[in-house]
């Protein structure tokens, strides 16, 4: 496309934006300042445009126009100037270019229903060729029934969000809905995405998000691990009188007790996990970039796998810091010398074995129903929008994580028990199956799902938190929504 070419789209739409928000003084003279300096193109072109703008429903286009301005806005003014504008739509195109090609499969310049459904099929989304059709209608201008690049640009300049063919960018199963787990699936990314570097900053967005998310619901984690070691029949514990109980013992920041090692754990855990994925993804040899669901199943739970053997050891420190008593340790550091000294390096792994037997069943669980749900909201309500919006896409987050940690959470209560037999003086060191059959035989099966109340609590206030810290970060970060 020729420089005047590009230009007039920038004119275009920039004023066309400007239509809906005159009333912004401030806006207004920035924009005069810069058309001043763009005088070198003629006002016949400004005029021409101004007078096309009139077959534009402009008025229609408020949540647009916000979303617009809020990826645009690098000064983080709250408005967006004509350079801000200019910059935006560039890198905007940037990236529409890439989905186009990624969506093109033929390599002919056109995009098909057929190839809508293809790549929308390669990332488990399944969707009828009356639904692609509706999709390819929305954006062909000639009715030819398949749309080539200029058609693709024109619709997406002034939709940045709200298209079906970029549901790859909503329906990922992301891992910023942080809920305090470590079996989840990891999350996945494109050739383009890794070459642009977006992968580091999504990932350090999501580890800011699960940082921020896991403090302020560390109250409910620590309540959940003292109910899952010392709640029983003959000693129940409310959540009331476990938060009396844990404030009565070391005020208010005994609340926190073993949350700086959780922090911790979230870089390396995040960082071997989606090394590990990707070599993965390698060896069974798709030539995809994304995997099918069974794929992700096998190839999400070796990484977890690989990544909780190598940070397991902190998971066990969180254990036993989130069981101490005040002033029993100075720190992570004198938690880990005492264990060592007095149990050897083999406590380091206790609970191992339940811990890796809870990652299928999560994580199969968790994406399973995270699938169900997406494809479910797809069919009803996917006519001419793909974005499910916030209230939908934490829903999902959420009800598909409850449901994975429910399936798991017996073997997670066993799994904490043994990491914490050591600090029960008097206590039998029992194997897994042996814990199992002494909890059922003295407690009855309810005894597997001990501090499950508090568990359940911190999903959703997790999975919010983490949402908006992560769409924060992301704007802080530079990183476009996906």
């Amino acid at each position: 496309m020729s420089l005047g070419g590009v230009f007039s789209i920038i004119i275009l739409v920039f004023c066309l934006w400007l239509k809906r928000f005159r009333q912004t003084s401030n806006f207004i003279t920035h924009r005069q300042s810069n058309m001043s300096q763009e005088s070198s193109y003629g006002p016949d072109l400004l005029l021409k445009l101004e007078t096309h703008l009139l077959c534009f429903d402009v008025d229609s286009s408020v949540y647009v126009f916000q979303k617009i301005v809020k990826a645009g806005d690098k000064d983080l003014d709250g408005q967006l100037d004509f350079e801000e504008f200019v910059h935006y739509l560039r890198d905007h195109e940037k990236k529409l270019r890439l989905v186009f090609k990624s969506l093109d499969k033929k390599n002919d310049g056109h995009i098909d229903s057929q190839e809508i459904m293809q790549s929308l099929r390669d990332l488990g989304v399944h969707i009828s060729e009356e639904q692609a059709e509706k999709i390819l209608k929305s954006m062909d201008k000639n009715g030819k029934m398949t749309i080539d690049w200029n058609e693709w640009r024109d619709y997406h300049l002034l939709h940045p969000a709200d298209n079906i063919p970029e549901i790859i960018l909503y329906w990922k199963h992301s891992t910023i809905f942080d809920v305090g787990e470590s079996m989840m699936v990891p999350d996945e990314f494109t050739a383009e995405e890794k070459k642009m570097g977006m992968l580091w900053r999504h990932l350090v967005a999501g580890g800011g998000a699960g940082a921020v998310s896991r403090t302020c619901t560390a109250p409910l984690d620590r309540l959940k691990v003292l109910m899952q070691v010392h709640a029983s029949r003959s000693n129940t514990m409310g959540i009331a009188g476990g938060f009396a109980q844990m404030i009565r013992e070391g005020g208010l920041r005994s609340l926190w007790r073993g949350n700086g090692i959780n922090v911790l754990k979230i870089a390396p855990e995040s960082a071997i996990k989606f090394m590990a994925y990707e070599q993965i993804k390698r060896l069974i040899g798709s030539n995809q970039e994304t995997l099918g669901i069974l794929e992700r199943l096998v190839a999400g739970s070796l990484a977890g796998a690989i990544a909780q053997s190598s940070i397991y050891p902190m998971e066990v420190l969180k254990t036993r810091l989130a069981l101490g008593r005040t002033g029993q340790y100075s720190g992570i550091m004198d938690c880990a010398k005492h264990i060592f000294k007095k149990e050897g390096l083999t406590a380091f792994y206790k609970g191992y074995i339940p811990n890796m037997l809870g990652i299928i069943p999560y994580a199969g669980i968790d994406l399973a129903v995270y699938e169900t749900l997406k494809n479910s909201w797809l069919q009803r309500f996917a006519t001419d929008s793909a974005d499910p919006g916030v209230f939908v896409l934490l829903a999902c987050g959420t009800m598909s994580s409850t449901c994975g940690q429910l399936a798991s959470y017996p073997l997670a209560l066993v799994r904490t028990r043994m990491q914490a037999q050591a600090t029960q003086e008097g206590s039998p060191q029992m194997t897994m199956t042996g814990l199992f059959r002494h909890i059922v035989r003295t407690e009855g099966a309810i005894g597997l799902y001990r501090g499950l109340a508090p568990n359940f609590m911190k999903v959703i206030p997790a999975v919010s938190i983490s949402y908006v810290v992560y769409e924060n970060l992301k704007i802080t970060l530079g990183v476009q929504s996906r």
